[in-house]
């Protein structure tokens, strides 16, 4: 590819919490009585689900599909309504639910115990949103963003905790909307450090290349943000899910390229991505 330069951001793809969910799925798939079925994606890469899919592990979208053998609880978690059926079911359960979301659930609960009304930032349909909501109690609010909060919008106490893969800077501005308008305002900062990193690090690449490339799946909502953030600083940022997808065009007049990746992208696929750019030619 000549004098174009790849450079890889230094924190791109799996975080601690997919690696382990994938270890505890790969051992399931090894181990556990059959048959072994995810609640759902494991995580949202195309890939890796195939690649379990070829070492027998299916996905289920609903748990009253499992009548037997070992059913395994997605990194994004799932609703507690969902994990008291399975508690009560004749199943071996695995639960891969990612330490950050589990924490999240827990702040939840509590703030709804102690009678605050609690405000989530997060993705409404997402199923880590959706797992956060089930604790919330029924008049709880998702937010997206500041401008999604009602005008009308009045209480006493509210908590808010935040979808584990958001930006610092929507919470700042969901914070800055709320203070004026509530008499006390309790914020758990539930975004991720693996979140926190990559987001950092590709901000400091999108500043310091002529294009971005972001790898990892449609649905993943860290690598939608990664992309988004990315777009704010260098507006030719394109977000791919397969190899297959990047194009030539994108890399004219370019001298250095920058690779960020979502984290639930395996490094395969980074590395896949970093090797067709190579080879292209401008």
């Amino acid at each position: 590819m000549g004098e174009v330069e790849v450079v890889v951001s230094e924190y791109a793809g799996f975080c601690w919490g997919v690696k382990r969910a994938l270890e505890l799925t790969l051992q399931a798939a090894r181990e556990a009585p059959t048959p072994v079925n995810t609640l759902g994606p494991l995580i949202h890469n195309l890939g890796v689900i195939e690649q379990l899919k070829s070492r027998g592990v299916g996905v289920i979208a609903d748990p009253r599909e499992a009548t037997g053998g070992t059913i395994i609880l997605r990194s994004h978690g799932v609703p507690k309504e969902v994990r008291e059926h399975l508690a009560a079911a004749a199943l071996t359960v695995v639960d891969a639910t990612c330490p950050f979301v589990a924490a999240a659930q827990e702040k939840v609960q509590a703030l709804q115990e102690a009678g605050y009304l609690v405000v989530i930032l997060g993705e409404r349909d997402h199923p880590e949103v959706l797992g956060l909501r089930s604790y919330a109690g029924p008049d709880s609010l998702v937010v997206e963003s500041a401008a999604d909060v009602p005008e009308d919008f009045r209480a006493t106490r509210v908590g808010v905790v935040v979808q584990t893969t958001q930006s610092q800077e929507r919470l700042s501005e969901l914070v800055a909307a709320l203070a004026p308008r509530v008499r006390e305002l309790l914020v758990h900062n539930t975004i991720c450090s693996a979140t926190e990193l990559r987001q950092r690090a590709a901000a400091t690449l999108a500043a310091n290349v002529d294009v971005v490339v972001v790898v990892g799946g449609k649905e993943s909502g860290n690598t939608r943000r990664l992309a988004e953030l990315c777009a704010t600083i260098q507006p030719r940022t394109y977000h791919v899910e397969k190899v297959s997808e990047v194009q030539q065009e994108w890399l004219r007049g370019a001298r250095r390229v920058g690779i960020t990746a979502g984290a639930s992208t395996p490094p395969e696929q980074v590395q896949a991505v970093k090797a067709h750019l190579r080879e292209l030619d401008p």
